[in-house]
């Protein structure tokens, strides 16, 4: 399976990042929707399902997180030159535009397991990653990537290793730099959270 396939995208800080964005879609919440103190991490993981399996698809991934970073920066600029985009009124359509999209995908699924449509809006990758540049632009954040090989069974809390070994992992930080993250190192923030979901 190509690698981008088997990749899987979310945001694990704020925690409460999907109950936010329900709010925020539902109009119980105004833009923004993270404090310009709060801690905002993303994540990309590689090989998700099959893991990274031989040179060519460690390849694969490292261009995939190359392309993903950049893509990233061009979103958080195109924010920062048009303010108009990060009013609260915009983005809300921006996310009802995505949610409409999502609606469709789910009636069209002819699979027997349909994901609930709450479930999807607040893990979509789309939605997700427009939270993440937005806010960044908005506050005018540095922010950081860092990525990592694929995991060794040896180098994983038992508890994960299923979820993680042979995997590749790309974390974001709205820091400036990995000594600039209030925690030891920056797998930490997010084993927590893996540990808590699992």
């Amino acid at each position: 399976m190509p690698i981008i396939g088997d990749s899987y995208m979310g945001m694990f800080l704020p925690p409460d990042i999907a109950e936010r964005i329900g709010d925020f879609i539902g109009g119980r919440l105004r833009f923004p929707i993270i404090s310009n103190e709060e801690m905002m991490g993303v994540f990309y993981l590689f090989g998700k399902d099959y893991g990274i399996r031989g040179q060519t698809e460690i390849l694969s991934a490292t261009d995939l997180a190359k392309r993903t970073i950049e893509q990233l920066g061009r979103d958080v600029r195109s924010f920062h030159n048009m303010p108009n985009k990060l009013d609260s009124n915009s983005v809300r359509e921006d996310y009802m535009r995505r949610v409409l999209q999502i609606s469709i995908e789910i009636k069209q699924d002819r699979s027997d397991r349909k994901p609930e449509l709450s479930k999807r809006i607040a893990g979509d990758p789309v939605i997700l990653t427009s939270c993440f540049a937005q806010h960044i632009a908005l506050y005018q954040k540095d922010y950081f990537f860092e990525f990592f090989q694929p995991f060794m069974k040896n180098d994983l809390p038992l508890a994960l290793s299923a979820k993680l070994e042979g995997r590749m992992l790309l974390l974001g930080f709205n820091v400036k730099n990995r000594k600039a993250l209030p925690y030891e190192n920056s797998l930490t923030p997010f084993i927590h959270w893996l540990d808590r979901s699992i």
